[in-house]
């Protein structure tokens, strides 16, 4: 059971991708101040920051500590026509079909020092240049497949179905209706599952921020993104890639003081980490001993016995029960053997739906 998803981080040229991508992967990828003419897809895994870890450290002081990790693949800056082949063009927007959520930097920042690709700040406007790009590109894809579907010599039974979602699809695309609200039919998104249609995909809107507009909580043209956000069912998240910098090269001990200055209580990268990984619907469960703490990435709805696979498939294979409690009850208690006293831990079979934070040790035999 396959939980490698990867984050696809797009945007304009200069909106701050790579300080975002190097922050949540601890990479030091080149950031520069110009258009660099980058043609490069990079990928790494970021570390999905969890509190409960860290108190399961307290507790057990294991040898090894293991959190739950997601892969962002940065690719490089989309311009207007991209769909078209400006720019890295369509190199740009293949790289992007494996991906299962795109978090979208925008610029919301000034800094007179790094040019805006438009010349000024729009976030709004760059949202949407990069919503018909994306567009575009679909559109060219769907009419692509109806030509050959029709240009055939013999039109085969799925074939005329697939014809039917297409020719959906490309009606949607014409009045700028993303694949993704078009309520298809569970049998009609199978016949689509091959091309990995980009308005099908999820969105996550990162507007990268400076420090003024973080301190006033505001930015240029804001109250339309956040409206443009909600008629869309798109996520939307604030960052400050400069603070979040600063942040991440001071001493732990510095940090929390830096961060109870600017009124927060965790690093806003940590927050977007965290909201990926809930985007992706995605959830840990955590196993916990001397040897190792470790959280454990499944699709949420998952249950007991194929959890017990993504340790060992032994422990699928062999599953007897699972030994299972909830990290709140844990945590409150203070201790394993009084939440045994108080029969917080309890025994759960095959088919238990495991929840998020579950601490659990499986009983199997092989």
């Amino acid at each position: 059971m396959s939980t490698n998803l990867i984050s696809g981080i797009i945007g304009l040229p200069m909106v701050g991708k790579t300080t975002i991508f190097n922050l949540l992967t601890n990479s030091n990828q080149e950031v520069s101040n110009f258009l660099s003419g980058k043609t490069e897809t990079i990928t790494a895994s970021a570390r999905v920051p969890d509190k409960r870890i860290d108190f399961l450290v307290n507790m057990y002081k294991p040898r090894k500590i293991t959190y739950a990790q997601i892969q962002f693949s940065e690719v490089p800056g989309l311009v207007r026509g991209a769909s078209e082949g400006k720019g890295v063009g369509n190199q740009f927007l293949s790289a992007i079909r494996n991906a299962d959520l795109l978090v979208h930097v925008v610029r919301a920042y000034q800094n007179p020092d790094v040019p805006h690709v438009e010349d000024e700040i729009n976030p709004l406007r760059d949202i949407e240049t990069i919503a018909v790009e994306i567009l575009l590109a679909d559109m060219d894809l769907v009419e692509k497949r109806i030509q050959r579907i029709q240009s055939g010599k013999k039109i085969t039974k799925e074939n005329a179905f697939e014809l039917e979602v297409l020719k959906k699809c490309l009606q949607a695309l014409e009045e700028e209706t993303p694949i993704s609200q078009l309520g298809l039919t569970e049998e009609e998104k199978l016949t689509l599952k091959n091309y990995s249609f980009l308005t099908e995909k999820p969105m996550l809107l990162v507007i990268n921020i400076d420090e003024d507009q973080f301190r006033e909580g505001s930015y240029p043209t804001k109250e339309e993104v956040e409206k443009y956000a909600a008629e869309k069912g798109i996520a939307v998240t604030e960052i400050c890639g400069r603070i979040e910098m600063e942040i991440s090269q001071l001493p732990e001990a510095d940090r929390l003081l830096f961060m109870e200055d600017l009124g927060t209580n965790e690093p806003g990268i940590d927050r977007l980490a965290r909201a990926v990984y809930d985007y992706l619907g995605l959830i840990s469960f955590l196993t916990a001993g001397e040897d190792e703490v470790r959280a454990w990435t499944i699709k949420r709805n998952t249950d007991a016995k194929r959890a017990a696979g993504k340790i060992h498939s032994d422990i699928e294979r062999g599953f007897i029960r699972a030994e299972v409690i909830a990290f709140e009850d844990l945590a409150s208690t203070g201790s394993l053997a009084k939440a045994r006293e108080k029969g917080l831990l309890r025994l759960e079979g095959k088919e238990y739906v495991v929840q998020d934070g579950d601490i659990i040790n499986f009983r199997f035999n092989v």
